[in-house]
């Protein structure tokens, strides 16, 4: 690799981000691993992050005259897929009686600070969460079906799936979104760059919060567990059976 590549504002952002980054990477693991067995907890690991996409994706097309408009939002719109996910997940009224949770609010009236005082620094935003879609996002959709092909009493979902599913080919929309990353970043200055980088952290802050909130992991861990245990009591039953 060239020292040109390394030199990318994507490989500036990626050093600067891996620490918190990995921590993101854990929480998600360690949260939505359970939506690979409980359609509840993956719903609810969507629901935190649909508004935080819809309102990205509104900004993207409010400032679709700045900067932001280079990226390829006709490619990146996941709305629609979120809410068809969710009505396959909640029932086509979840709506009625859906409020954003207090961690997700947060995030949103920063977005909108954001995008009052200085709204390139949303670009942060679109680029780490889409490319974060674009990654783990499908990393866990493929887990969680490999999950389900493998054990018996689990049905395959042949829907359910539609936030990971894009009309495109994925790898040349990463590079898209690389590529139209570093060219932003090109025509600016290193105060903006820097502040970019910085708010890049605050990206991943905030998401780790919205990610804590995801609800039903204690309940599939209190039944994994209940699950082991009676596992543990038939076999020793058996032992006692055939060994007393």
């Amino acid at each position: 690799m060239s020292n040109k590549d390394e030199n990318t504002f994507c490989k500036k952002m990626r050093k600067a981000t891996r620490e918190i980054h990995t921590v993101s990477d854990a929480l998600v693991n360690a949260k939505l691993a359970f939506g690979f067995l409980n359609d509840s907890v993956w719903a609810d690991g969507l629901l935190v992050f649909y508004e935080i996409f819809r309102y990205l994706e509104g900004a993207m097309i409010r400032l679709k005259t700045t900067k932001i408009g280079l990226f390829p939002v006709d490619k990146l719109s996941r709305v629609k897929a979120f809410e068809r996910d969710l009505d396959f997940y909640l029932g086509k009224d979840w709506m009625k009686n859906y409020s954003p949770r207090d961690s997700v609010v947060k995030y949103l009236m920063h977005l909108r600070e954001i995008e009052d005082t200085d709204p390139t620094l949303l670009i942060a935003y679109i680029y780490h969460l889409y490319m974060g879609l674009l990654s783990g996002g499908i990393i866990l959709r493929k887990k969680r079906q490999l999950t389900q092909k493998v054990l018996p009493f689990k049905n395959i979902r042949a829907v359910g799936n539609n936030i990971t599913d894009f009309q495109c080919n994925i790898f040349e929309l990463k590079q898209n979104m690389r590529d139209t990353m570093n060219k932003i970043a090109d025509m600016l200055d290193e105060d903006t760059k820097n502040k970019l980088i910085e708010e890049s952290k605050v990206v991943f802050a905030l998401n780790n919060e919205i990610i804590r909130s995801v609800q039903g992991v204690g309940a599939v861990i209190f039944k994994k567990a209940l699950y082991f245990i009676l596992i543990i009591t038939f076999i020793l039953l058996i032992v006692l059976i055939f060994f007393k």
